[in-house]
């Protein structure tokens, strides 16, 4: 089985479908296989990685295979990514669209929060990680990635509205998913703070993030930089973006990557 990772807040906006698929980009390079499951109905995560919906082809989403309820149904849902570089194929996607919404409504059916951890069952063996890209909630399909996963990593900005929606998913993590999500074993293993800009004010927040998270602040810090916005927009990976500041992106999502690695190591 893969590590699993859920990538949550419960603020949107704050850049955690973008921070999902530079680290699977930077664990990619890194020579590890890696599986995204996109969990957000708005698809963004999906599409970031070059994945349009077809109606003339058999695409399959995450969807269909967490309504079918049964071990291994997401067998037929990963896909590969539409990048043009030599690390693409160690990446696959499980992705989403709108009617994954539909799944909200079957919350209350029995088992209902296993149903993610269940179409996993036996599919992911072939990934070293598996990233999951909740929304931005806590709410039904945020708790079937969380149910599903050995660990999380909390995306925020540094802002008080954002850095809020971090505090509820720790106290979720630490204080809700050992019972009612029957994963005990679930740990918080980082915050990475992402959107960064070098104002005063953002200073003071990111100084706030660290002392309320402590150790579990990664580092680096995400600038705020237009070009990696303009290849999350474009659906291309950073091999195949160009600007003046692209070789700063790419050492940012390098180093993170290597913190990535050393703080959720495969066993």
């Amino acid at each position: 089985m893969a590590r699993r990772v859920a990538m949550v807040n419960n603020k949107g906006g704050v850049g955690k479908s973008g921070t999902t698929v530079r680290l699977a980009e930077g664990l990619a390079k890194a020579g590890k296989r890696v599986g995204v499951v996109d969990m957000d109905p708005q698809g963004n995560c999906s599409q970031m990685f070059g994945w349009h919906y077809s109606p003339a082809k058999k695409q399959p989403t995450i969807s269909q295979a967490i309504k079918a309820d049964r071990e291994g149904a997401a067998r037929e849902v990963f896909q590969p990514i539409d990048w043009d570089c030599d690390y693409a194929g160690r990446i696959s996607i499980a992705p989403a669209r709108l009617p994954l919404e539909n799944r909200m409504s079957e919350a209350g059916v029995a088992g209902a929060w296993r149903r993610l951890e269940k179409a996993l069952e036996g599919v992911d063996d072939t990934f070293d990680y598996t990233l999951i890209d909740c929304p931005p909630s806590l709410f039904h399909l945020t708790q079937l990635g969380l149910a599903a996963a050995h660990d999380a990593i909390i995306v925020t900005e540094p802002d008080f509205y954002s850095i809020e929606g971090a505090k509820r998913v720790r106290d979720f993590i630490e204080h809700k998913a050992p019972k009612d999500l029957a994963n005990p074993g679930l740990s918080l293993r980082g915050v990475v703070v992402n959107k960064y800009k070098d104002t005063v004010r953002q200073s003071e927040q990111r100084d706030s993030i660290r002392r309320i998270f402590g150790p579990l602040v990664w580092e680096p810090t995400v600038k705020q930089i237009e070009q990696l916005a303009t290849s999350n927009n474009n659906g291309v990976s950073l091999e195949e973006s160009k600007g003046d500041r692209l070789s700063e992106i790419r050492a940012t999502y390098e180093l993170l990557t290597q913190t990535f690695l050393k703080e959720i190591p495969l066993p």
